[in-house]
């Protein structure tokens, strides 16, 4: 008799730790963390990767989650190679309760070989500042989110401070850039949107790749010398960028005619360049620094207990860091609003978080609750529109840090809107896609 109780004691206990378990995993939103953490790229890569887990860990430690329901993730070095990005995704996009919640590639080469496999398996393919441009037309893009700001909303907005910095717009015809771009699908990215331009306000633009990694450049300032253009636009990544700054000083160009791409404006890109950096300005849609509250409060419930990903401190607050804030907040927040039409407190599988995505608007107000005010622009989505910002800030580095000179400054979406939609279409028709009607959808 005694040995019978005890026995069904033992399967109660048994049995309650079972469904504890299980509801534990079922409280559980898995988002993989693919990115790359060794390489010429590391500094992005690691920098980015550290905001954004350092963003859920503060979810979880504060918050206990997104109502209850836990991030969780598994790191995958991909290298910024387009096939152990693939390799990542495949062997990640299945765990978790409910599978991926998204995908964060890191990389336009990536994000490109993932469009039609993100697709298929109805994970978002979320590609913040970077990826295929015309895939913010959510209507033959369903899965892929090029948000915040594209490239080619970035360039029309880079172009528009050059024009500034002449006095009009009209005063940049005859002016010569150069389109100094990384050798890859990224560096690319921003070709078709430059010639239009060049078109519209009579500017003649020179497009001089360099290859991958970049720390080779001699032959391209050559021709940047020859060329002895108005301004230099610098679409760089990782030992690229310092490099190219170097051999500018040595060209003799100035550096304060020289505009990077986002991912050319990072204290990563300038410091080894050391006084050759000076008056470099870049474009960014995040801003450095630590004293802000979401920053602060990160300190406060991550670091204050030994769980941060950054050994070294000093790269907190910096841009490659808060801009994996943003990643985060953008992940948590179209989560949260999942869970509104789908149910609180449950874990959501990617087919929800892509109605997440599409219904968010991150306001001001949001903003100011979340402890971001000023450190994102605000941010809203619609089937159609799958960036939902596109303004840019840009920034000069004074030699010690970067200052932020010019307000928010809006994309040309006149000009741009236009072009997306009509690669977009392009591509339906070769992929035989009935784009969406974002009309019916929402009635």
């Amino acid at each position: 008799m005694k040995r019978n109780a005890f026995a069904l004691a033992i399967a109660a206990v048994a049995a309650a730790g079972f469904s504890g378990a299980a509801l534990a995993q079922a409280k559980e939103q898995f988002v993989p963390a693919n990115f790359y953490w060794v390489g010429p790229y590391a500094p992005g890569g690691s920098g980015i990767a550290g905001g954004m887990l350092d963003y859920f860990k503060l979810i979880n430690n504060r918050d206990g989650g997104i109502n209850g329901v836990k991030l969780t993730w598994e790191k995958c070095e991909t290298e910024y190679n387009n096939a152990r990005g693939v390799e990542c995704y495949e062997r990640s996009k299945n765990k978790g309760p409910t599978g991926a919640t998204l995908i964060h590639p890191l990389s336009t080469g990536i994000t490109y070989s993932l469009i039609e496999k993100g697709t298929q398996d109805k994970i978002p393919i979320v590609s913040i500042g970077y990826g295929r441009t015309d895939a913010a037309d959510g209507r033959v893009f369903p899965y892929v989110f090029p948000m915040i700001t594209t490239y080619w909303s970035q360039n029309t907005a880079k172009v528009k401070f050059m024009g500034m910095k002449a006095g009009g717009m009209d005063k940049l015809k005859g002016k010569k850039i150069v389109n100094l771009y990384h050798d890859s699908a990224y560096g690319k990215e921003t070709i078709p949107v430059l010639d239009a331009q060049a078109k519209m306000y009579g500017f003649q633009v020179t497009h001089i790749p360099v290859p991958h990694p970049g720390n080779e450049q001699q032959s391209q300032w050559l021709q940047i010398r020859q060329i002895n253009p108005d301004w230099v636009i610098l679409r760089g990544w990782g030992v690229m960028n310092p490099t190219a700054l170097k051999a500018a000083a040595r060209a003799g160009y100035p550096r304060d005619k020289i505009i990077g791409v986002w991912w050319s404006g990072a204290e990563e890109d300038v410091i080894p360049a050391g006084d050759a950096a000076k008056g470099y300005i870049a474009a960014g849609f995040n801003v450095s620094g630590s004293n802000y509250p979401v920053v602060q409060e990160i300190m406060k419930h991550v670091y204050a207990k030994g769980q941060g990903e950054m050994e070294d401190k000093s790269r907190i607050g910096s841009i490659y860091y808060n801009r994996g804030v943003v990643f985060g907040i953008v992940t948590v927040e179209a989560v949260r609003k999942a869970q509104e039409r789908f149910g609180k407190g449950k874990p959501m599988t990617g087919e929800q978080v892509r109605w997440g995505l599409e219904n968010l608007n991150i306001d001001e107000k949001r903003l100011k609750e979340l402890g971001a005010t000023g450190f994102m622009q605000p941010l809203k989505l619609s089937c159609a529109d799958h960036e939902g910002g596109g303004a840019v800030k840009f920034q000069q580095w004074d030699g010690k840090q970067w200052k932020v000179i010019t307000d928010w400054i809006p994309a040309d979406h006149k000009l741009v809107r236009p072009m997306i939609e009509e690669s977009a279409a392009k591509y339906a028709k070769e992929k035989g896609i009935t784009p969406r009607d974002c009309a019916k959808e929402a009635s």
